[in-house]
């Protein structure tokens, strides 16, 4: 194996989202060479933080009826029973949501926690208020997307733009199938996704856990108190 493909193999694909902003960085960047080494060394170190920004691993998938995935890579910020957005057509009965925070290091492409139908893609300006912030939830701009499984199970996940983001992606329609892991969207610049679990969900994750988006296991749908089960994951 050649140097060359062992880091083609190391580094992680760019996404389309990304081409155009590491294509002005490194433009911006040429240009700072020509002015001055030194500066164009921090204009280096900033197009290499942009693709890293942009970056599009592979993930691994647990596949297993009933799981729930992680969406977004990032820390889980609060576990809470909250009402879902009104946007969203869930009822005013509270859920229990869990709060992924990105950072703007965190690789920003959003996966779908679960697999089933899109019934619903519902977008709702707003302000960008710090996304660590709990009333982010209420306030920022933000895009819901409710996703019914095969089990009529609804979970909602909301992408909520941050403090530095200023655009929500999304890539799936309503009436479109989506597999768990696959990816549906993603928010530029540092931000948050919040998960509102159906009742009964049992959460496998706590406050302060590092999640990896199409990856980290965060609740289970199909939990019973006292049941023996099967809990072998299958990847995908």
């Amino acid at each position: 194996m050649t140097a060359l493909s062992s880091a083609r193999k190391s580094i992680p694909p760019l996404n389309r989202e990304g081409v155009p902003f590491v294509a002005v960085f490194a433009i911006i960047t040429l240009g700072l060479f020509w002015m001055s080494f030194s500066v164009g060394l921090i204009g280096l170190v900033l197009t290499a933080w942009c693709f890293a920004f942009f970056r599009d691993p592979k993930r691994v998938t647990p596949i297993r009826d009933g799981l729930v995935i992680a969406p977004a890579d990032g820390v889980v910020q609060r576990i809470v029973n909250a009402p879902p957005p009104r946007e969203l057509d869930l009822g005013d009965a509270p859920r229990t949501r869990v709060a992924i925070f990105m950072n703007v290091f965190n690789c920003h492409v959003n996966r779908a926690p679960i697999a089933g139908r899109v019934e619903r893609v519902a977008y709702k300006p707003g302000v960008f208020l710090n996304a660590d912030l709990d009333k982010a939830s209420e306030d920022n701009e933000r895009n819901g997307v409710i996703i019914k499984t095969t089990t009529g199970a609804t979970l909602g996940v909301v992408q909520i733009a941050g403090l530095v983001a200023r655009r929500i992606v999304c890539w799936v329609k309503e009436g479109e199938q989506v597999g768990t892991g696959e990816r549906f969207g993603m928010i530029r610049f540092g931000s948050r996704v919040d998960i509102y679990l159906p009742p009964g969900a049992r959460v496998l994750v706590g406050e302060g856990q590092t999640t990896v988006a199409g990856e980290t296991p965060i609740a289970d749908l199909t939990f019973q108190p006292g049941l023996v089960r099967d809990t072998t994951f299958r990847v995908s």
